[in-house]
């Protein structure tokens, strides 16, 4: 018997930064176990460039990177979501969209990279942060024993991943 592939979603407001960098650390770091997508409740209509810059530099592929509105991942057509993470940051007063149904969610607020001003050392410095939580808090994730864990267990741990800084969760 093999085990499953989990789908996984990622949901900020733009999908220009947090949410794209999430998915493409989903892809890697989980690559067999996890397909993960990215959304957004009010899409940008483009890639922010440094989250396309960061990934590159890191060695990702970025041909999958578009931004994207979250109505793609409620028809009927649209893959059946076993995670959703939003991203956004309570802290910023963002509108963090809320996913009905069955997946299993949780928020893993992260700073938006893409609201950040100043010189574009600063403004890289805020994309790399972001970077580092996001992958801290999947690689925690991906690690977890999803199926020999009971549903009420798992979502504590979602949700400490969330509440965490760093992998020491």
């Amino acid at each position: 018997m093999t085990d499953p592939v989990y789908n996984v979603l990622f949901l900020c407001t733009g999908n220009s930064a947090r949410s794209i960098l999430a998915e493409a650390i989903m892809n890697r770091l989980g690559q067999g176990r996890f397909k993960a997508y990215s959304a957004g409740s009010q899409p940008r209509g483009d890639v922010h460039p440094q989250s396309i810059a960061l990934l590159k530099r890191l060695n990702f592929d970025t041909a999958f990177a578009r931004s994207k509105d979250w109505e793609e991942f409620a028809g009927a057509d649209a893959p059946k979501l076993d995670f959703v993470f939003t991203v956004c940051d309570n802290a910023a007063n963002e509108a963090c969209p809320v996913w009905p149904g069955q997946p299993m969610s949780a928020h893993w607020g992260v700073p938006d990279p893409a609201a950040v001003e100043g010189t574009e050392t600063e403004i890289a410095l805020a994309f790399s942060e972001a970077y580092r939580m996001l992958n801290s808090r999947i690689s925690v994730f991906t690690s977890l024993p999803l199926t020999s864990i009971d549903r009420l267990s798992l979502q504590d741990r979602l949700n400490e991943i969330g509440a965490s800084e760093t992998a020491d969760v």
